[in-house]
């Protein structure tokens, strides 16, 4: 794998999710990376493959999360449409072997990726999408993963800040949108904010697709 950026074949158009993240790219890049993967996903970590497999990280940001699971042995593709973060992430974790993609949610068009993953990680993206996108996303993801594979989404709760494009996402909604695309719910947890704001609160999910490739039948 190679820790250059790869462009998908067409130009992806500036999602409004983006919006306020190239601007302070410096700063959350310290912010992103002050915090470990451990202690971000300390609740679901029994539940990361253990095998070397595929991940793929939407909206991976400096890549903390992405690195961490390349060190465990596993082949990861960063998803990340804002060019300055991933800036910062090839700079940070240029020994990572992870593969760097400009594409973004909800379509996803991993053009250069064809395949299906062990796991899917959204840290922090979900709420950047309206319900529109949300339930085509849902969609995406769940074609996405192999038997038995799991998506992993950190839903954040609180004021959102200036010049930034967020929803509040339940994770009630979120788990029967889920379910809706053959998707169970194997984790709920609830979590602080690990950056000290008050105001700031976390849902933690993994949904998992059946054990059996429905599409073979």
């Amino acid at each position: 794998m190679s820790d250059q950026s790869v462009p998908v074949r067409n130009a992806i158009s500036p999602a409004e999710g983006t919006a306020g993240y190239a601007e302070a790219a410096d700063a959350l890049a310290v912010q992103y990376e002050e915090v470990t993967f451990g202690e971000v996903h300390r609740d679901v970590l029994k539940l990361v493959p253990a095998e070397p497999g595929r991940i793929l990280d939407v909206g991976a940001g400096t890549g903390r999360d992405a690195a961490a699971l390349a060190a465990r042995g596993h082949r990861v593709v960063a998803v990340e449409p804002t060019a300055e973060l991933r800036a910062h992430g090839q700079r940070i974790h240029a020994d990572s072997g992870i593969d760097w993609v400009d594409d973004v949610l909800p379509d996803l068009t991993l053009s250069r990726h064809a395949g299906r993953f062990e796991a899917v990680f959204a840290t922090a993206v979900w709420m950047h999408l309206d319900a529109e996108e949300r339930e085509r996303a849902m969609a995406r993801i769940a074609a996405l993963l192999l038997p038995g594979g799991r998506f992993f989404v950190n839903l954040r709760h609180g004021p959102v800040p200036d010049g930034r494009h967020m929803f509040d996402v339940s994770p009630a909604e979120t788990t029967e949108l889920g379910a809706a695309y053959g998707l169970r719910t194997v984790h709920r947890s609830e979590r602080p904010d690990l950056h000290g704001r008050d105001s700031v609160r976390w849902s933690c999910l993994v949904l998992q697709t059946k054990d059996t490739d429905s599409s073979a039948n």
